[in-house]
């Protein structure tokens, strides 16, 4: 007997040319499908640039599983054994479609034999199997172990929206599963209903197939029996198999083709530096008003998303009770994109909501986009690459221009633009720091320095903070470091007030402070505050101003690095907080955690560390906003307090930021942990250790 098989044994030439008919037809749906959504992305703003596309990074992060791995390695191996189990049994059967339709036919090549068949045989059984039981871990997954980020319950949408069904959501995750699973499955079974037509030994070759046949066999359905089942099941498994190929592009299913394009055509600055708006721009063209206004490639991320939740999860606004869940506010807008552009406008069928109306009251709260702390948990951890900070931050541009935000916001940015500071201090203050040390600090405004120090706001005006800034100015100057700072010349770096979507305002800041730091000499610009270190590190230099940036706890390890500073250890445990602008904005990790090691605390790291801290809640411009109803969860603060509380013996809770040392103090009174740890920042414990005993 030849080693191998006939692909439509059984069947009829009628029946033959119905498969191909019915082949044609799933086809030129899923192309139809293909296009539309090609369509709709190019109605988005912008022209798509191929220049954009990094292709080769997102095909190795696919290939690799890496971004889908990350934080979550079950479900990372479940995905991957979906994945390549589905790439398998699709590339048998395209390579069993070239050998019938193509070799064969063509030029009487008859490969899908022999050696060459039993190796296919074993690799699409194992690739079946990889299949079946990564589905599994994922059903089991929802139905036993209930997951919360998967959960679809959320707040209401804006007063007189109309709500639509999310159960529906769950529905399609299980029919997306179910499906593949079937597949999976039945070709399994079809397998072995062929082995036990047939009997043939070298079919040894399809393990899985080889032992349910043998059981089939066993149980007397064989010869005829089987190959009759064999035909009615073969049918069922064609046509779902090419029910499922068209339906691709218009159900969840369509992340296989959209996530690979959302990894290539994701912005690597995406969230750190915002995009710019054009200073031709009308007021109709300033940030996203309604669904058409979105990039092109922020409509592939609307379709991109997987709905895993792992944003959904990280999000700290979430977590406090902000009426804002990351997934939720992209599946928002995608209702939104296909009532405009999708397949429910193409279909005829009225709309969710009208694509003519404003986004921000008719689909999305205007409290959820004003409850973001921009901190790019969302970004960084959702595994296929959407920007949902910065589709954020273009909904808050269109409420600024349109002047709906809140007093307490519209008083702050009006204080910013007075004095050139958040906290409304005069601007002759904000050197005040300074004049109570008793070694003099440099105006490097009038004589040069090695560095130019840019302080920040809450660094010079915060009571509590510039303590901090106090006892880093002690240590420079203990170290014999030339630097000097602009004393009132000094503007907010405007972080957190781009964010919030006062662009006008953040330019206007960013022009006086390029001109400031230009009319000084000096080699490199040091800063404590991870917020004015993104700014001028990432975005400045767009608007005219590029230099070396370099963070307080990078400087310090310097400074500890070549004895400059000779420490004792301190001898005590400690945990450390990543800022988010520090951490996950700009990779700064370790130099943090070896000043603390240099100086000899012993460092216990909480569960969330590193890229997946937890935001203290101040970002994004929430720290000049009213507090929302927490419906009795806890500030996002006072949750990362009693982490860190629970680590055993640890005793200081180290910042490297302004802000967090504002909020976790407060934090600490307000858990009722004062007795029980103490804040420290960086600057202050390199000064505990390098001061006389």
């Amino acid at each position: 007997m030849t080693t191998t098989r006939d692909t439509f044994a059984g069947l009829s030439t009628p029946e033959i040319a119905l498969w191909y008919g019915l082949i044609v037809i799933s086809t030129a749906i899923f192309a139809l499908g293909a296009l539309r959504l090609a369509a709709k992305y190019r109605r988005g703003r912008g022209v798509p640039r191929l220049d954009r596309l990094r292709a080769r990074r997102a095909a190795m992060a696919v290939a690799a599983h890496t971004t889908i791995r990350r934080r979550d390695p079950t479900a990372g191996a479940a995905h991957l054994l979906v994945f390549y189990g589905f790439l398998v049994l699709f590339a048998g059967t395209v390579i069993l479609a070239f050998q019938d339709d193509i070799a064969a036919p063509l030029a009487g090549w008859h490969f899908w034999q022999g050696w060459f068949y039993l190796g296919y045989s074993l690799v699409l059984d194992l690739g079946a199997l990889a299949l079946v039981i990564g589905l599994s871990a994922f059903a089991w997954r929802r139905a036993r172990r209930r997951t919360p980020r998967l959960d679809y319950t959320r707040p209401p949408l804006s007063e007189g929206a109309k709500p639509y069904p999310r159960t529906r959501y769950a529905a399609g995750d299980w029919l997306f599963l179910g499906l593949l699973g079937f597949l999976a499955l039945t070709g399994l079974i079809l397998e072995g209903l062929r082995i036990a037509a047939t009997d043939p030994s070298f079919e040894r070759w399809s393990p899985v197939g080889w032992v349910l046949g043998q059981g089939m066999i066993d149980v007397g359905l064989k010869g005829d029996s089987a190959a009759s089942a064999h035909h009615g099941l073969w049918w069922v498994h064609g046509a779902v198999a090419l029910g499922f190929v068209a339906a691709i592009p218009f159900t969840k299913a369509v992340h296989m083709l959209v996530s690979p394009a959302g990894l290539a055509v994701r912005d690597p600055q995406a969230g750190r530096a915002l995009a710019e708006v054009p200073a031709d721009a009308t007021p109709e063209q300033v940030g996203y008003g309604r669904v058409l206004d979105l990039e092109w490639r922020h409509l592939i991320d609307l379709d991109a998303c997987t709905r895993c939740g792992r944003c959904h999860e990280v999000c700290p606004a979430n977590a406090g009770g902000h009426p804002l869940s990351p997934r939720d506010l992209v599946l928002d807008l995608r209702e939104l994109a296909e009532g405009a552009v999708g397949l429910r406008a193409q279909l005829g069928r009225e709309p969710l909501h009208d694509p003519a109306e404003a986004i921000v009251g008719a689909a999305v709260r205007p409290e959820t986009i004003w409850s973001c702390t921009s901190c790019m948990a969302c970004v960084e951890a959702c595994p296929v690459g959407i920007e949902h900070v910065p589709i954020i931050n273009q909904l808050r541009r269109r409420q600024v221009e349109l002047g709906e935000i809140e007093p307490l916001l519209q008083q702050t940015l009006e204080s910013v633009h007075a004095q050139g500071n958040a906290l409304g201090a005069p601007r002759r203050t904000r050197a005040r720091w300074a004049k109570e040390l008793d070694e003099p600090v440099l105006d490097i405004r009038i004589q040069p320095a090695e560095w130019l120090w840019f302080v920040g706001d809450h660094a010079s005006l915060d009571p509590r903070a510039l303590r901090a800034t106090q006892a880093l100015a002690r240590v420079l100057q203990a170290a014999g470091v030339d630097f000097g700072i602009l004393y009132e010349a000094e503007r907010t770096a405007g972080n957190d007030v781009r964010r919030v979507g006062e662009e006008g305002l953040f330019c206007d800041l960013a022009e006086q402070n390029v001109a400031a730091i230009d009319g000084c000499e000096f080699e490199r610009i040091l800063t404590s505050d991870p917020h004015t270190y993104n700014t001028l590190r990432n975005e400045y230099p767009a608007l005219g101003g590029s230099w070396q940036v370099v963070h307080h706890s990078e400087l310090l390890l310097e400074l500890l690095g070549s004895g400059a500073l000779n420490p004792r250890p301190l001898g005590r445990r400690a945990t450390y907080h990543d800022p988010c602008h520090l951490g996950r904005y700009n990779g700064v990790y370790e130099p943090p955690r070896q000043v603390l090691r240099a100086i000899g605390l012993d460092l216990v790291e909480m569960p969330r560390n590193r890229d997946n801290a937890f935001c203290c809640g101040a970002g994004g411009g929430r720290m000049w906003m009213t507090e929302p109803d927490r419906h009795g969860r806890p500030r996002p603060s006072d949750d990362r307090i009693v982490e860190a509380v629970a680590l055993d013996g640890v005793e200081l809770f180290v910042v490297a930021c302004p802000k967090d040392v504002i909020m976790y103090e407060a934090a600490i009174t307000s858990t009722g942990n004062g007795e029980r740890i103490t804040l420290a920042e960086l600057a202050e414990l390199v000064e505990m250790a390098t001061s006389p005993a």
